[in-house]
């Protein structure tokens, strides 16, 4: 029999769904990503952002679609991740709004609330692209009222609405120029659909079960909890840096030591969290696929206790300092650097590795400031950073950083004697003046501003575009940063990562040094991983 109302069981079953059918198709939403690099992949945001409205909505203790909606929106909002998990959360905190005071959906009702899912995500964008996931989910919600009054069953209104989203994702390549040179569609436009198609799988007994990522949150900030309760003791994270990485095989091998399991990334590089009492095994595991770095082991049942009197002491009144600082970045010699500039937190995350709102949030509260800097150095962490500032009660200043160059530029125009307005403006003004060099490569073979790029080009890339192109790391990166240079360059900083010798960074600095010998040149270890180098010039 076809439904006509929606109460707030199937809801949770389609959100659920929904997060199957998506985590399902992530590498396919992931191999649509316009740029080439290795990126914060729109499919694995996506995913993760709803695991974490799955999560919620599986714990909600009301029935009511209002309490479904609620739990999803608020699930989604704290685990969004990247540009497209931010827009996804906003989307589901429009749709929660249409099933406000509601027990159950009809298809008219649902229909408003896809209306005003679209309505809310469009609001939230300052400068709102058509093209992309917004033009689908605009779509969605348009046809969704356009044949609301017709339909006869949610079932095959939600079919409608699936056949034409996905006749609008078809023509997006002819809305964005990037998409038809790429040759892709928009992938947050495709993410969307396999959430939508997960509705309706829900709905007629097509679930499938799938394993997905969890977003972690360290059962730690439970301050009642007893040590016996917590089940696996040590909190365990690395980096596996190799080829040909394996991420759901090696999930499947050490999912049985632990809890809390998260393991994120690519063929290339993986980031590991697992809570286990064999972080030894955990390790050996992973050293079995390249080589380890940023290892960190952690006793929870120690961390416990000191969080209980360390709680017990934060009810005692403290003094805020003026100014406090967080910044985002990869490589331990970068966060050396931001760590020696007096940031006071530093979320480790980037390319690939985009952290939430929820950890911008943690790290937001763990400093006692008045006021808080927050340095995203990646333009897809920028939203995520200021949805954090919204549910925040500090004054946070985000400030739209999105390189590791301007980031460093930004905390060097600090001045603690000035307010934070006028920091502000010190430091927009700074980002202004640096123009940020990246080498790395690339991804999959594609077609960029008519350039041909093949799978593990090296690729040279000044403020995001991509202006060389070739297969020698050392060639490539002395000809884009020789093009770089200006009439008014006064300044460059060399960044080498993981994979670069200090000998290899310092040959290119001296032969650049040939060329202007009235520059500064500097050169720091970055230990960034996937960019071989970053540049700053000034």
């Amino acid at each position: 029999m076809k439904a006509k109302y929606i109460d707030g069981v199937q809801l949770r079953k389609m959100i659920i769904q929904g997060k199957n059918s998506l985590e399902a198709n992530k590498s396919t939403v992931d191999s649509l990503n316009v740029f080439p690099v290795p990126d914060g992949d729109t499919g694995t945001n996506m995913s993760l952002t709803m695991a974490a409205a799955a999560r919620e909505v599986q714990s909600a203790k009301g029935e009511s679609v209002e309490d479904i909606a609620e739990a999803a929106a608020n699930g989604s909002l704290m685990g969004a991740r990247g540009n497209s998990g931010v827009i996804l959360s906003q989307l589901f905190r429009g749709f929660a709004k249409g099933c406000k005071g509601k027990e159950k959906l009809s298809i008219t009702d649902l229909a408003m609330a896809f209306k005003g899912a679209s309505d809310t995500a469009y609001k939230a964008v300052m400068k709102p692209i058509e093209g992309t996931i917004l033009t689908v989910a605009r779509e969605i919600g348009e046809k969704a009222v356009e044949i609301s009054k017709r339909e006869e069953s949610i079932e095959s209104f939600l079919e409608t609405i699936i056949v034409h989203a996905e006749r609008v994702l078809d023509k997006t390549p002819d809305m964005l120029k990037v998409l038809k040179q790429a040759g892709v569609v928009d992938a947050g436009g495709k993410g969307l659909i396999f959430i939508i198609k997960g509705f309706y799988e829900a709905l007629t007994d097509r679930e499938t079960v799938v394993e997905s990522v969890e977003v972690v949150q360290s059962i730690l900030h439970d301050t009642n909890m007893e040590n016996e309760e917590i089940t696996f003791g040590y909190c365990t994270e690395f980096i596996i840096k190799g080829k040909n990485i394996h991420i759901d095989q090696f999930k499947a091998s050490i999912g049985d030591y632990g809890d809390c399991m998260l393991v994120v990334g690519d063929e290339n590089i993986a980031k590991v969290h697992i809570h286990t009492n064999n972080p030894g095994v955990v390790i050996e595991k992973g050293l079995k696929l390249g080589e380890l770095i940023n290892i960190k082991i952690d006793n929870m049942r120690h961390q416990h206790q000191n969080r209980i009197f360390e709680s017990e002491a934060s009810q005692e009144p403290k003094d805020l300092k003026e100014y406090g600082m967080i910044a985002v970045t990869m490589g331990k010699g970068l966060t050396d650097i931001f760590k020696d500039l007096n940031v006071d937190e530093i979320i480790t995350g980037g390319q690939t590795m985009n952290p939430s709102t929820e950890d911008i949030k943690n790290a937001i509260d763990r400093i006692d400031a008045k006021n808080i800097f927050v340095f995203p150095n990646n333009s897809n962490i920028i939203m995520a950073a200021n949805q954090a500032k919204e549910l925040s009660d500090k004054n946070i200043i985000v400030i739209p950083t999105k390189t590791v160059p301007q980031g460093i530029a930004a905390v060097l125009a600090f001045n603690a004697d000035e307010s934070s307005e006028s920091n502000a403006e010190l430091m927009l003004r700074a980002i202004k003046n640096v123009t940020t060099g990246q080498v790395t490569y690339s991804v999959r073979d594609t077609q960029f501003n008519d350039i041909e790029i093949k799978k593990d080009d090296i690729l040279g890339m000044q403020d995001g575009d991509i202006k060389q192109v070739g297969v020698d790391v050392d060639e490539v990166s002395y000809l884009l940063l020789k093009n770089m240079i200006s009439e008014d360059t006064e300044m460059i900083t060399i960044f080498y990562g993981e994979d670069i010798s200090i000998e290899k960074a310092q040959v290119l600095a001296d032969k650049i040094a040939e060329l202007r010998n009235d520059i500064d040149i500097e050169v720091y270890f970055g230990g960034q991983p996937l960019y071989y180098y970053i540049f700053s010039i000034e």
